[in-house]
Order: structure tokens, then C-alpha cells, then sequence
């Protein structure tokens, strides 16, 4: 094979849309349908276990953090052997939309702590709640769908699929209220393996429709 200096289509550059389950996750919480993005399918009539958290910006940064040991003997200066004591994955976004809904995310509240209506007025109301002694972190899945080629031509039905089993939000959340600043939420998920030692999965395919999946 003749000498190439690479291809210019697996350099991928573009945002994902991310979205969130409302409990974890062991697959792909719906099937990949060979003629849509998994994005149309997520976005579906009739599909309520998955929300997309809308605009996000600093897009998607998936960090893996491996923990090594050192094994030292006397005959070299070096270590003679490393293995690994410990993993940590992290998921960082930022949610554009100040929602109630995303706020609620960002806290890794439960559900509960949204109610729907305010007296006659009506909206909704997010109950900042401390927390008690025993109460169980709020795990969620999540799905990010971004770009799965450079190429101008073909980028419109290749994507890649990110996928979190388990995710917690764990960093300080700040909500600002600024005259010239919009208001975000930066969201740090460590993910978490399930029983089977897995974080989740990530996926490239490509599809042979470019459009939105019809309403029948």
C-alpha cells in the first residue's frame, strides 16, 4: 500500500446533542434504526424516557483518569512494573438553557423536587431541598449524539454516539442572574461502571436518511 499522510474525514469537529435519562442505564435505552440518526429516534413522538437538554456549550469533553502502581526492585533505578489500582471517568458539559429542568440535573436532584404548578398562577417550582442522612445520589444515563466524519459530503449520516450507564453530577453548580452574562450550568458527571465493569459505549455508524423520523 502506497504511503498516505492521512485522512482528512476522521478529523471530527462539531458539537453533539446531549441527552439525559431520568434513571441509569444498562443499553441503549431505544434501538438504532439503520434509516434515521439516533438523534431523530431519541427525539421521536411517543419517546418520554429521554430529555434533551437543548443548547450546551464548550460542547462534550469525555476525560479518562486511570490510576497506576509502581513496583520497584533494587537491580534497576526504574520501576519494573506498573498496574492498575484504580480508574475515574468524567463527562463535562455546560447547559445553555437555564431550565428548571436542567438545574435539576446539574443538582442531581430526584424528580420529585420539581412540582409542576404554583397555585392558580400556575409554572413550575424547583424545591432546593439539603438533603437527609442515607438519601441515595441520583444516577442518570446519558447520550450524547455528535458528528462521525469530517467529510462536508458524508457528515450528514455518519454520527457517534456516546453512552453513560451511570452518571452523577458532582461539582459545585452556580446559577447567576448577571446583566452581562447569560446564565449556565456546568455539569461535571463522573461516570460509574455497572455490574459488569462497564462505563458505557460509544458508537459510529452511519444512516441513510438525513431528516426527522415522519409522525404516523
Amino acid at each position: 500500500m502506497a504511503y498516505t499522510r492521512g485522512n482528512s474525514n476522521q478529523i471530527i469537529v462539531g458539537a453533539a446533542a446531549f441527552f439525559i435519562a431520568d434513571s441509569q442505564l444498562s443499553a441503549l435505552p431505544h434501538s438504532l434504526d439503520a434509516k434515521y440518526s439516533y438523534r431523530e429516534t431519541l427525539s421521536a413522538s411517543g419517546v418520554t424516557d429521554v430529555v434533551n437538554v437543548g443548547y450546551t456549550t464548550n460542547g462534550l469533553e469525555l476525560a479518562f483518569a486511570p490510576n497506576f502502581g509502581e513496583v520497584s526492585v533494587d537491580q534497576i533505578l526504574d520501576v519494573a512494573k506498573l498496574y492498575k489500582q484504580g480508574m475515574k471517568v468524567d463527562m463535562k458539559t455546560e447547559f445553555a438553557e437555564a431550565t428548571l429542568e436542567n438545574l435539576l440535573i446539574a443538582l442531581a436532584y430526584s424528580s420529585d423536587e420539581l412540582d409542576g404548578e404554583v397555585g392558580d398562577a400556575g409554572g413550575k417550582v424547583l424545591n432546593l431541598s439539603a438533603g437527609q442522612l442515607g438519601e441515595c445520589p441520583v444516577e442518570r444515563g446519558i447520550i450524547a449524539v455528535g458528528p462521525g466524519s469530517g467529510d462536508c459530503v458524508d457528515s450528514a449520516l455518519a454520527e457517534r454516539i456516546y453512552v453513560g450507564f451511570r452518571a452523577l453530577s458532582i461539582d459545585n453548580v452556580s446559577v447567576m442572574a448577571k446583566r452581562d452574562a447569560p446564565s449556565m450550568f456546568a455539569v461535571n458527571f463522573r461516570m460509574l461502571p455497572i455490574d459488569s465493569g462497564t462505563y458505557g459505549k460509544i458508537i459510529d455508524r452511519t444512516f441513510t436518511t438525513s431528516g426527522p423520523i415522519p409522525v404516523v
